[in-house]
């Protein structure tokens, strides 16, 4: 077996993601390569995702590394990949999860600030819609970049604070002091490193399957579900997480519109059925009861 290629963003995090990938097929006595790839989302740095008026702008660039073959696999931070892929590619692994929750870095100098108070930078749609639901007044201003980029934006006084996912400074080892917001339901399958390849290397896609975490692609297949039912192709502030407890899903759910006044959530605790379509299910209950609504209302202000 030649050495499997690994695709991947450059960005430091990015990187640890590779390598813990190349560390399980190693594991199993694989050889492995990393290719390093500027996607088009780390290009440009100035204009918020929201903004940029395409889906995928960390993961297409990837995406046409392995269709063209340049690279066996691709490894992303599983939130980032659209829910729809381009025809030939699939997700083939999923690592285990390990932190989903969002947290909140503060600057030196807002240390004893009230949350009320705090100037926050982000550029994610849903951490500002959820923070508004409990912060009516709160300001935001945009922020770009890997995760040492915008630690130190925040240092030099751009914001009091930002939001990182727990898995990017848990990942990095990073010494920053964070806070947990267990008011912002984390993104759906947030905190997971997933592997795509194509649909036709089933050589190097039975490797992959060795090292794929089942319990935590259960979770995150229900979680991408229930976005792809709900978003129908626009951006917009949903949360879901999705957990084992036994034998049974523990799930939540959450939209918001845009300015945080109006929250539909739901939490379902149900029997996990391989035949059943439970994202999907989950996501229609939400549109039934308030959601198809909401959901026009914020095609409306983001189309």
């Amino acid at each position: 077996m030649k050495s499997i290629k690994i695709g991947t963003r450059n960005s430091p995090l990015a990187l640890w993601q590779a390598r813990e990938v190349a560390r399980h097929l190693q594991n199993l006595n694989y050889t492995t390569d990393i290719t390093p790839i500027v996607s088009t989302g780390d290009k440009n740095l100035t204009e918020p995702l929201y903004a940029m008026g395409i889906t995928g702008v960390f993961t297409r660039d990837l995406d046409a590394a392995l269709l063209s073959g340049e690279i066996d696999v691709a490894v992303h931070s599983l939130k980032d990949i659209p829910t729809l892929l381009p025809e030939g590619l699939e997700i083939i692994a999923y690592l285990e999860r390990d932190f989903p929750q969002d947290v909140l870095v503060r600057s030196s100098a807002a240390k004893d600030k009230k949350l009320s108070e705090l100037l926050i930078a982000t550029s994610s749609l849903r951490r500002r819609a959820f923070w508004k639901n409990h912060f009516p007044h709160a300001e935001f201003v945009d922020i770009r970049g890997n995760v040492q980029t915008r630690l130190d934006k925040l240092e030099s006084g751009v914001a009091d604070a930002t939001m990182f996912s727990k898995a990017g400074l848990e990942r990095l080892e990073l010494p920053v002091a964070y806070e947990e917001i267990p008011q912002l339901l984390c993104a759906p399958s947030q905190g997971v490193v997933a592997v795509t390849g194509r649909t036709d290397n089933q050589e190097i896609n039975t490797i992959l399957r060795d090292i794929n975490d089942f319990k935590t692609q259960i979770c995150v297949e229900i979680e991408r579900d229930f976005l792809r039912t709900l978003e129908g192709g626009c951006t917009a502030p949903i949360g879901a997480y999705a957990e084992l407890v036994g034998s049974d899903i523990r799930f939540q759910g959450r939209i918001c519109s845009l300015d945080g006044a109006d929250l539909l959530e739901m939490e379902e605790v149900f029997a996990y059925d391989k035949m059943k379509d439970h994202g999907v299910e989950l996501a229609e209950k939400m549109l039934e009861n308030g959601g198809r609504a909401l959901m026009q209302q914020i095609k409306g202000q983001t189309g």
